[in-house]
């Protein structure tokens, strides 16, 4: 089986400091995959590479098997990608519908009506049918989370191959109160696995119960490195201090 997302020996650093140290990554169809680690040690920088709004200094970056030369700004679309943002990123002045038509609007070919049509499909996929004519204001933050889940999974039929989107995910349910997260978290896990609207995701997130409802392997960034990668369960049940320390929010440990 191909990877959908191939990385070979990627390095990234912000002046002086390293953030990624010649990194491997694979990510292959059907998967999700959560990115874990201590704040401040480059999981978005991964997120922002994939999507394309950034350039490693180092190394190889292949979606789909396409290998990415350029940034959005450059001139490569990061064509097969959605990235949810950790704050929902709705434009306030755009209806639900507008905001998750928007690259269609922007971008395609096609009628309002047709647009319409597919973006109603898309919410409806979220569990938020007939929603379409709200303004963000007039929605819940759970409500905006799944809003930006339908306009990552929406494309244009009309030049869309058979490739599902991978999306990304930041922080998803950061902010939420537990029956929101939960909420957040089953529309994710059937997304994929029930609605078949993505090929596989990434994740980055320090909430327990989203690593433990949304990810089947987990890769450990610490240092610039993956420094453990595996299931989801074994993470969990290992005795490595790294994982130990993170996991039950000890002071005392490797991470400092």
């Amino acid at each position: 089986m191909e990877p959908l997302i191939e990385w070979r020996k990627v390095s990234k650093a912000f002046g002086s400091k390293v953030i990624l140290d010649q990194v491997d990554l694979k990510v292959f169809p059907g998967e999700a995959v959560g990115v874990i680690g201590p704040s401040g040690t480059g999981k978005s920088t991964i997120l922002r590479l994939l999507a394309g709004l950034m350039t490693p200094d180092t190394g190889e970056i292949y979606v789909h098997g396409r290998k990415r030369e350029l940034t959005i700004e450059q001139g490569q679309e990061p064509e097969g990608i959605g990235l949810v943002f950790q704050q929902s990123a709705l434009f306030d002045s755009l209806t639900v519908g507008e905001n998750v038509g928007f690259s269609l609007i922007r971008h395609s070919k096609l009628s309002k009506e047709k647009i319409r049509e597919l973006t109603a499909e898309k919410l409806a996929l979220v569990g938020m049918p007939d929603t379409q004519d709200l303004y963000p204001a007039e929605i819940s933050g759970g409500m905006r989370k799944r809003v930006s889940l339908a306009r990552a999974i929406i494309s244009d039929p009309e030049v869309a191959n058979e490739r599902l989107n991978i999306l990304l995910y930041d922080e998803p349910t950061a902010g939420l109160d537990p029956v929101g997260s939960t909420r957040i978290e089953t529309v994710i896990r059937e997304l994929l696995t029930v609605q078949k609207a993505c090929s596989a995701y990434l994740m980055v997130t320090h909430v327990h119960t989203t690593i433990k409802n949304t990810t089947d392997r987990i890769v450990f960034l610490y240092q610039g490195k993956f420094q453990w990668e595996g299931t989801t369960d074994d993470a969990y049940r290992s005795e490595i201090p790294l994982l130990k320390q993170f996991f039950t929010g000890s002071i005392e440990g490797p991470i400092k």
